[in-house]
Formats: C-alpha cells, sequence, structure tokens
C-alpha cells in the first residue's frame, strides 16, 4: 500500500480546519515556524503542503503579507455579480430572495446545533451591531449588520451553507449597504429593525427553531416591504418633480412669447 507523504497529510489536516470554518477566509497562517513546530513537521513539508493548497486556490501568499486563507467563492464569480448589482439597484431583491431561502433554514439549525462559544459570538455580534448603529460610518454599520447575520448561519454548522453564505459575503455585504443607507434614514424603521434582530439572536439562543426561523423570515420580509415602499414614495417624487418642471415649463414659454412681441413693438 502506498505511504501518504508527509506533505500530503499536512495538507489534509489544513484543508479541514479550513473547510470546517477554524480558519476563515481572510484569516493568516502562523509564521511558518510556528505551524511546522505545532504539526511536528520540517518547514520544507510544511512549505509543500502550503504550495499544493495554493494550486487548489485555497490559500495564498503575498510578499511580506505572510500566508491567508482564500475566499470561499472565486472571485471572478462574486466581482461581476456586484457590479450588476452596483448597475441594477432593483436586483437586491433578488438578494432577499436568496437570503429568505438560506438565513431560515441557517437560523433553524442554530437554534438547534448552537455550541455556547456559538451563542457568546452571536451576542458580541448583535452587540457590536447595535454600537454601530449608533454611530456615523454606514460601511462600519453595513459590515457589523452582515457579520451578526453571518454569526447565525456559522452556528448552523452545515458546512456546505456556511461556504455559500461565506462566498457571498461581499455580496451580502453591498446589499445590507445599500439597504441600510434607505432604511435607517427612516426614523420609523430603525427600532423594528433592532428589534427583529434582537428576537432573531433571543430565538437562536434560546434553542427555538421555529420561532428563529420565523424571526429570520419576518426580519428579511419587513426589509423587502419597506425598501417597495421606499421605491414606491421616491416614484411618487420623480413623477411630481417633473409634472412640476413641465408645468413650470409651459408657464414661462408664454412669458417668453408676450416678452419678445413687445420688444419687437417697440423696436
Amino acid at each position: 500500500m502506498h505511504k501518504k507523504r508527509i506533505a500530503d497529510t499536512i495538507a489534509d489536516k489544513l484543508q479541514t480546519l479550513i473547510v470546517e470554518g477554524s480558519l476563515k477566509p481572510g484569516d493568516r497562517l502562523p509564521a511558518e515556524r510556528t505551524l511546522a513546530e505545532s504539526f511536528g513537521v520540517s518547514r520544507p513539508s510544511l512549505r509543500e503542503a502550503i504550495q499544493k493548497l495554493q494550486s487548489r486556490g485555497l490559500l495564498k501568499t503575498r510578499p511580506g503579507g505572510g500566508t491567508t486563507v482564500e475566499s470561499s467563492l472565486n472571485p471572478e464569480f462574486v466581482d461581476p455579480l456586484i457590479s450588476f448589482f452596483q448597475e441594477h439597484p432593483e436586483s437586491r431583491f433578488d438578494v432577499l430572495e436568496v437570503r429568505h431561502s438560506l438565513e431560515g433554514n441557517a437560523a433553524w439549525h442554530a437554534a438547534i446545533r448552537a455550541t455556547d462559544e456559538d451563542k457568546e459570538n452571536i451576542k458580541a455580534c448583535y452587540e457590536k451591531m447595535i454600537l454601530q448603529h449608533n454611530g456615523d460610518d454606514p460601511l462600519a454599520e453595513a459590515q457589523s449588520d452582515a457579520e451578526f447575520h453571518l454569526s447565525i448561519v456559522e452556528a448552523s454548522h452545515n458546512l456546505v451553507l456556511l461556504h455559500m453564505m461565506r462566498g457571498l459575503f461581499t455580496l451580502l455585504q453591498n446589499s445590507i449597504s445599500h439597504n441600510l443607507d434607505k432604511l435607517y434614514t427612516l426614523p420609523r424603521v430603525f427600532e423594528p429593525l433592532s428589534n427583529q434582530h434582537k428576537a432573531l439572536m433571543e430565538a437562536v439562543i434560546a434553542g427555538d427553531p421555529e420561532k428563529a426561523r420565523q424571526a429570520a423570515q419576518d426580519h428579511l420580509a419587513f426589509v423587502e416591504d419597506s425598501l417597495q415602499e421606499i421605491d414606491k414614495e421616491e416614484v411618487r417624487k420623480t413623477r411630481s418633480l417633473r409634472r412640476l418642471t413641465t408645468l413650470n415649463a409651459l408657464q414661462t414659454e408664454p412669458n417668453k412669447n408676450k416678452a419678445q412681441k413687445f420688444s419687437q413693438d417697440q423696436t
């Protein structure tokens, strides 16, 4: 039987850490010497293992920047979606549909499977998000909002779901940022959103799967309804402005003709 090479064994162990979520996208690996000692292997064997994972698209190494975990989803896939989203703002409703499907199930599983460590992480993300709501940095606010929702997905302990959502994290953050730009300008919306996030957190921590799923879906339904109402209001404002502009133009034209006629009569 062919004996497995040391580099292959190390690569498998590192890949397992990435797949299980112990090493997250963007995480930097410990220094080469430290990592080699922890695995009890030589540094050349470790380097070979890292090169294998680089070829699989799981790790990337930058000169002077160390080795970090790659994004779960190829940026070549994510970037065009972001560009499309920016060019077609109405596509945010497509993002919400995806979130309805994924996050409702994630919340259900999280309520059943969340460990004490998961629950502490969800609480920490929630508290950070609430603090950011009172700040003046929309980007930080959007990121903390996304991290809160992602913490619940992580607590579901579904590896496929976890990596799908992590791969879409950039798109999710872009969606939330666009939504917050509109939603948090309305005083009547801020409090319900905060209450919905709290209800979602409490249901997961309490271990109530049905309540958790319902809280996630109610939250996203509220976001969708609010955005649609905002869009309708913007359409009404645009239509009203267009009518006023047209009316002013019509009223100006006769006065202009009268002025021209008076000028001609004087000459």
